[in-house]
């Protein structure tokens, strides 16, 4: 189409949307949470999540799902808990998909773990190597969280301190 200076007026916005993807611009696509650069893939690192029951955890799943990976300061507390609650309370949003993220708890549970029923919506395990030790919070009472593809590949970083409905709002974009 693109003959002796001729282009039909609807192909030249469908150059500059392709120009501006590949240049890695999307519009309105920011997430709330922080892309992990340089990317990193928990089962190429074999990076070892042991589980409260002693069995490993399994970053490739037998199906398509996210895991949110909580990981807590110092002293988990009723701060701490209620980021847990709301991050919990997250995945109950997404209605018929919640089955296609898997909540992680890595760390000391919080004291009033058991009495909250954290158990009743957490995996509870520990990072066996501590090579997520980079992203876990050093401020007492506080949570970050990895959201990590169904592949293992971690895809963006809560830090302490993140918005829960920031984090609700980013599952319900990739969880559909």
């Amino acid at each position: 189409f693109v003959v002796l200076g001729f282009m039909p007026p609807a192909v030249a916005p469908m150059i500059v949307a392709g120009l501006l993807s590949w240049s890695g611009w999307q519009p309105g696509t920011k997430g709330n949470g922080e892309p992990i650069l340089p990317q990193r893939n928990f089962v190429d690192e074999q990076l070892r999540v042991r589980l409260a029951d002693g069995e490993p955890y399994a970053w490739r799943d037998s199906q398509p799902r996210l895991t949110l990976v909580a990981l807590a300061g110092p002293d988990c507390a009723a701060r701490c808990l209620a980021t847990l609650t709301s991050m919990a309370a997250a995945r109950v949003t997404l209605n018929r998909n919640q089955s296609r993220l898997r909540l992680l708890y890595l760390g000391t549970p919080p004291a009033d773990a058991a009495r909250d029923g954290m158990r009743n919506y957490w995996q509870l395990g520990e990072d066996v190597d501590g090579k997520l030790a980079g992203f876990r919070p050093s401020a007492p009472d506080s949570v970050s969280a990895l959201l990590v593809e169904s592949n293992g590949t971690a895809l963006s970083l809560y830090r302490a301190g993140f918005d829960p409905s920031g984090l609700r709002k980013d599952l319900q974009k990739v969880i559909k």
